[in-house]
């Protein structure tokens, strides 16, 4: 008798079943190959440059850049009305200390000043050179303070500290002009009225000063 070996047969609900998973299972990959396959064939987006940073605020000047380009461009100014102009301009810039309070001190002694009432203007002016030293403005009112009150040394005094911050003062180089002149130092106010006109050429009153005491030195040599 022989005997034959062979599997056991797989029921027919079983090849049924398995043959439903190998379908699904190729339907499942089917559609990623096909998505891979359009993806492939679709370009891909252009590539932008990154942006620029923005640019950086343009710088602006500092006050001692601003008064340089002002102080130069009054050294080439032979226009009377134009140089006062630029004139103008720098005197703002001298005026503003940067600090309200002091600014405030400034009015309230020049509107003292104003009134007559010197003594209160001096005490004001000496508190705003206690809280702003370096203040040019500050020296060089009370230093036209003084003077107005015939008291030039100590005017003179003042005018010294303004041209030791500031060279180019052409207010405090008339002052101290004016003071020499009065003590009669003729020599020495020529060179201070050359020094303003150094500095402010156009002026005309500055002119005529340094002429008339061109004149009268020249006539002492004679």
């Amino acid at each position: 008798m022989a005997f034959f070996m062979s599997s056991p047969l797989i029921p027919a609900t079983s090849r049924h079943l398995s043959l439903v998973v190998a379908l699904l299972a190729l339907s499942s990959i089917a559609p990623v190959q096909a998505a891979e396959t359009s993806q492939a064939g679709k370009a891909l987006p252009p590539v932008t440059a990154p942006a620029q940073p923005p640019a950086e605020p343009e710088k602006l000047p500092t006050r001692a850049e601003k008064l340089d380009t002002l102080f130069a461009a009054l050294k080439r100014e032979r226009d009377v009305e134009k140089a006062r102009g630029i004139a103008d301009q720098i005197r703002a810039e001298w005026q503003d200390s940067g600090s309200a309070t002091v600014n405030l001190l400034m009015q309230w002694a020049a509107k003292a000043v104003a009134d007559n009432k010197q003594p209160s203007a001096l005490d004001l002016y000496d508190q705003v050179i206690a809280l702003a030293p370096d203040y040019v403005e500050g020296w060089n009112q009370r230093a036209t303070l003084h003077y107005q009150m015939s008291n030039y040394r100590k005017s003179m005094s003042d005018i010294n500290r303004v041209l030791a911050l500031e060279p180019r003062h052409f207010g405090a180089l008339a002052g101290m002009a004016a003071i020499l002149e009065a003590s009669g130092k003729d020599e020495l106010a020529l060179r201070a009225w050359e020094q303003f006109l150094a500095v402010y050429p156009a002026e005309r009153k500055a002119q005529e000063q340094l002429g008339e005491l061109e004149e009268k030195l020249a006539g002492n040599r004679t």
